[in-house]
């Protein structure tokens, strides 16, 4: 049974077999990352293994929710994002909402703020939280999900919103051990409340250390082993995102990248060369050269220092 993944002593995959163990058409997702530390190599690999009618939640899921509906493998976001789609951040997004290309999707919006707090809630196992952030916006005019109340202590305008239970998740930590306990160093963007939030948890990690190592900071380790499934080493798992305290943002790449996907034939070229034409995320990490990934490790260690 997936439940006695979590109890196992050893959790190390490779990302291909996590992919296809813990996804499946039609279930739901959740991707760590805000702005940078963007979870990439596993949309890759859910691509390469085409698994489709996915719904993608998310409080800023910048390349995987592109890239994915791209392709035409959501049909569902319930996101706080869309700011990314008019900042030319996402132009298959904007393809797919404005001219249904490939398909068009449902998008269940909130803002970043309640999307986290919809991850909270299922970690607190409540139904729903309150917020007021909402207030004022026409958010809940579009989305009949939140729904706008009465506070009955103060009895002041409050709006409720739901829990999120994705089916998997896929977190990117800087450490992990083979027990799932991992450590960010930095801005977590909520990985540790979509961790508890989901029914099974995938912790990709830049590299794997050994338990003592992560017991001599365990003030790091926000997310614990028993809500994990499986650990993946996936080093530059974020490019051409940046990954704090292990590699900078390859922005060269990327707005060549962004400027490929301007077309929806240049999208598919994109794709057909640097995610079905490789066999994996060592294949794309060959052919984007070493030698650059170096270069943004070192730019980024030159500028900051890990705390360990």
């Amino acid at each position: 049974m997936l439940n006695d993944y979590k109890k196992k002593p050893d959790k190390r995959m490779s990302l291909k077999e996590a992919v296809s163990t813990f996804m499946f058409d039609g279930c739901s997702v959740g991707f760590s990352g805000m702005g940078g530390a963007q979870v990439v190599a596993p949309v890759h690999e859910i691509i390469r293994q085409n698994i489709k009618d996915l719904t993608l939640m998310g409080d800023s899921p910048v390349e995987p929710g592109d890239l994915l509906t791209g392709m035409g493998l959501v049909k569902k976001m319930e996101i706080g994002w869309e700011a990314y789609a008019l900042a030319g951040q996402a132009p298959n997004f904007r393809r797919s909402v404005e001219k249904s290309i490939p398909l068009k999707v449902e998008v269940e919006e909130y803002s970043n703020f309640t999307m986290g707090l919809r991850y909270l809630a299922q970690a607190m196992n409540v139904p729903y939280l309150p917020t007021r952030s909402l207030r004022g916006s026409d958010i809940p005019k579009y989305n009949s999900n939140i729904i706008e109340t009465v506070d009955p202590y103060t009895n002041s305008p409050i709006a409720l919103v739901p829990a999120a239970n994705p089916d998997v998740c896929f977190v990117h930590a800087n450490r992990a051990d083979i027990l799932g306990n991992a450590q960010f160093i930095g801005f977590s963007a909520n990985g540790e409340n979509l961790a508890r939030a989901a029914k099974h948890c995938v912790i990709t990690c830049e590299e794997i250390v050994t338990t003592d190592v992560i017991r001599s900071t365990g003030n790091l380790t926000i997310i614990p082993q028993y809500v994990v499934d499986a650990v993946v080493e996936v080093p530059y798992c974020c490019h051409p995102w940046n990954c704090p305290y292990a590699y900078a943002y390859d922005i060269v790449s990327h707005l060549d990248q962004l400027k490929t996907f301007k077309t929806r034939e240049g999208f598919l070229q994109w794709i057909d060369e640097w995610v079905l034409g490789v066999p994996d995320h060592n294949g794309y990490l060959k052919k984007v050269g070493f030698e650059k990934l170096n270069e943004l490790t070192r730019v980024e260690k030159k500028f900051c220092n890990a705390p360990y």
